[in-house]
């Protein structure tokens, strides 16, 4: 066995270095977070090949004294911190003082540096290795670092680079979460010699639209929650924005952006049932904690952290972001093809603005009523042939009397009788998602707001309105069971027949009442009230299989909103049922009422709206 011996200074460099340069997004990253510490304003970043050829990032920050700047590039040499009890409490990005030097030893480097009390600036390089002598140079208050010729003397490791377009492509992530993580202080972008992004100095909205988009920060939801030294504040994409990739996940942690599982996994928490397949959620989320809580210095790159009560921090995280999303269908954003926006122009076909009624030999009704009046006529086919019968009053109806024959239908299965009146969005009193029109193919309904058209998947929205109200229920022991005026038979196999006898307690937890009625046959006797208008059958079979793959103790917790979210699914009003204009219009209601309606269990979307722009575009009016 070879004898053990000290390692040379030169190949503890190169040791360091790749343990903190993988690659030119790991030296800009480090950069980026030496000038924020510096207290920089405005931080301009340039790039040659990806930057691996040559990385500049020039800031406005305090600058480093002349007679520092030789430390600087010595390995563990800082400023930030000088003690253990300094090391607990940090609250600087970077530490451990050995970047600059990582860096010197795989690339040629140099710092020109000039504080506010200097009389000239001070410049000082290296090259592979040891700092060489500073000397005199011109520069205002601030500091420019450039690298050159990225492991241009470990020509191995060099090899591993990927293609310019790769490496830049790092790197601009790199320099979109500085930007992110400090709206306050002004970016700017430039590779080869061509500006790629410039970001002023803003807020938090329009530096979250600046770096993820516009679309993101229409449909984001604002999140600012505080409890027992903890903040979360932040944008929190909608779950109808989201993505294929995690390319759009920002999560900050006293300033610095970390990838850790407690956070992902309270995020993905929230998101839970709320997303449609594999499809990942965008966000904008800032944590802060008393560092002394934090320990940041468990990963090379510091990009991990750990958290000394990790199941406070999860729970807080997870239902400050569950708060955010919660929102109902009348107070979130639904999808839409343009912003939504109200027009303040006349209509161009001379005032009637609900052409489709028009079209249909509807008259229209006097000035000043036509919101209360509007749904009771219906157009020819828009619902059952009891509901077409109406016909336009000839003078204004009573407003109260009115909305209580809109909203407290006595047909719709799991509406609540007497549902509040929501807030209207102007002075005619029409609630948000308007009222319906008629019932598009049995999947569709369509409905009349304020900004124009809105289209309803009736399975969806019904599906969501459920889950919530079987979550609701559980969670309050009042979940309740409704018997069958006629009990619903099914075959069903040996293992069915076992779960009943084994499991009849979780499956009357559940609301259910089924029994053996033969070797081979099983009926339901009674069911939840809620899912009392559902398939049965399917419903029994589905609670089955699941207390059969998880187990019945498991059923009722960890795998709850499953199985409800399944029960919910088998008991939503189907698709090509007909339904009354009460029953659409109390659908339009519940999802006023309900949170999370925007999205199905399954996440797809339950509503979308078209404005009246958007449908002048459609039909080219005013062209």
């Amino acid at each position: 066995m070879p004898a053990i011996c000290l390692l040379p200074d030169t190949l503890i460099s190169q040791i360091a270095a790749g343990e903190v340069v993988e690659r030119p997004a790991s030296v800009l990253k480090e950069l980026l977070e030496n000038s924020l510490d510096a207290g920089a304003s405005e931080i301009a970043v340039v790039l040659a090949e990806g930057g691996i050829k040559h990385i500049r990032v020039t800031d406005n920050g305090e600058g480093i004294a002349a007679q520092d700047l030789p430390l600087a590039l010595a390995r563990h040499a800082t400023s930030k911190i000088a003690s253990l009890d300094d090391l607990e409490q940090v609250r600087s990005l970077g530490f451990r003082g050995e970047a600059l030097a990582s860096i010197a030893s795989v690339a040629r480097l140099s710092v020109t540096t000039r504080t506010a009390d200097a009389a000239h600036a001070t410049l000082i390089s290296a090259e592979g290795g040891g700092p060489g002598a500073a000397q005199p140079a011109a520069h205002p208050q601030g500091t420019t670092i450039e690298t050159r010729d990225l492991y241009f003397n470990t020509p191995a490791r060099r090899k591993f680079l990927r293609t310019e377009a790769t490496e830049f492509a790092h790197c601009e992530q790199a320099f979109q979460r500085a930007a992110l993580s400090r709206a306050d202080v002004a970016f700017s972008l430039r590779h080869n010699n061509r500006v790629i992004s410039h970001h002023a100095a803003t807020n938090g909205a329009r530096r979250a639209a600046g770096v993820i988009g516009e679309e993101f920060a229409r449909s984001a939801r604002v999140l600012d929650e505080h409890a027992s030294g903890l903040r979360l504040h932040g944008y929190a994409g909608s779950p109808a924005f989201t993505r294929s990739g995690r390319d759009a996940q920002f999560l900050f942690v006293n300033g610095r952006f970390v990838r850790d599982r407690v956070l992902g996994h309270a995020v993905r928490q929230a998101y839970q049932d709320m997303l449609h397949g594999e499809r990942q959620p965008a966000y904008a989320l800032y944590l802060e904690i008393e560092p002394s809580q934090l320990d940041v210095n468990v990963h090379p790159a510091k990009i991990e952290v750990r958290f000394r009560d990790s199941r406070a921090v999860h729970q807080f995280v997870y239902h400050a972001l569950a708060k955010a999303l919660a929102g109902t269908a009348a107070q979130v954003p639904a999808p839409t093809a343009e912003p939504v926006f109200r027009s303040t122009a006349p209509p161009s076909n001379g005032g009637l603005s609900f052409g489709v009624q028009e079209s249909l030999g509807i008259a229209q009704p006097a000035a000043g009523y036509e919101a209360l009046w509007r749904q009771a006529a219906m157009p020819a086919g828009a619902a059952t042939p009891a509901d077409t019968t109406g016909t336009p009053p000839a003078s204004p109806p009573d407003a109260e009397g009115f909305r209580a024959t809109a909203y407290r239908p006595a047909t719709f299965r799991g509406a609540a009788a007497g549902l509040p009146h929501p807030a209207g969005d102007s002075a005619t009193g029409m609630p948000p998602l308007g009222y319906a029109l008629a019932q598009l193919h049995g999947i569709y309904l369509l409905a009349q707001n304020e900004q124009g058209l809105v289209l309803v998947d009736m399975h969806a929205a019904h599906e969501r309105i459920l889950y919530e109200k079987l979550k609701l229920a559980l969670d309050r022991q009042a979940l309740g069971t409704q018997r069958l005026l006629i009990p619903v038979t099914f075959n069903a196999d040996r293992l069915d027949v076992a779960t009943v006898e084994e499991s009849e307690v979780a499956i009357r937890t559940l609301g259910f009442d089924v029994a053996l009625l033969s070797p081979t046959a099983l009926t339901v006797r009674s069911v939840p009230p809620l899912l009392a208008g559902g398939n049965i059958a399917e419903l029994a079979r589905s609670l089955l299989r699941d207390i059969r793959e998880y187990g019945a103790s498991r059923v009722l917790t960890e795998h709850q909103n499953e199985l409800l979210s399944t029960m919910a699914c088998h008991g939503a009003v189907r698709a090509h049922r007909a339904l009354g204009v009460l029953e659409m219009n109390a659908l339009l209601r519940e999802m006023e009422q309900t949170e999370r309606s925007g999205q199905c269990n399954h996440g797809r979307p339950t509503w979308y709206q078209m404005s009246l722009p958007d449908l002048d575009k459609l039909f080219m009016r005013g062209r």
